[in-house]
């Protein structure tokens, strides 16, 4: 128990003295390509699925490696902000557009990106709080039918 209590300071105090956000700049300058930022998103899941079972397996053991265990949340923790900023500065500020209410088919396909992408950052921060596998598989099925929202398939 007190092992984890330390583990759990030592996050926290290493969590938020070190975050640090880039987005994109906010200005239409057409560079970012949105697969692109697709593919990001399922490589930061790939990585917090890979963290989160890097801490399962370190914290089994016996004599758990403190440092690697902290490096792990660590990771998983960045990554899942990274997903968040993506959702959030690139895809909910820039890409989806405000859609006329009076519109039912566009409105509705507007409301279906909204709700998934929201989902991707609860999900996002549901990955920050544990390491339950279940969350990073809900992720990738969320956007795999956010990408297909989007762009009308998925990878």
């Amino acid at each position: 128990m007190q092992k984890l209590f330390i583990l759990f300071i030592l996050t926290c105090g290493f969590t938020y003295s070190s975050t640090k956000t880039y987005a994109h700049c906010e200005i239409p300058c057409g560079i970012y390509d949105d697969s692109v930022r697709v593919k990001l998103i399922y490589e930061h899941i790939n990585t917090i699925e890979k963290s989160m079972k890097g801490i399962l397996t370190e914290s089994e053991k016996a004599k758990p490696d403190y440092n690697q265990l902290i490096r792990w949340v660590s990771n998983k923790e960045d990554h899942a902000v990274k997903i968040q900023e993506i959702v959030s500065q690139y895809f909910l500020h820039q890409r989806i557009k405000l859609v006329d209410r009076s519109d039912n088919h566009a409105y509705g396909h507007y409301v279906e990106k909204l709700e998934l992408l929201h989902r991707m950052a609860v999900l996002a921060m549901q990955a920050k709080q544990g390491t339950d596998i279940n969350t990073t598989q809900q992720l990738r099925a969320t956007l795999a039918a956010f990408e297909k929202a989007y762009f009308g398939h998925s990878h």
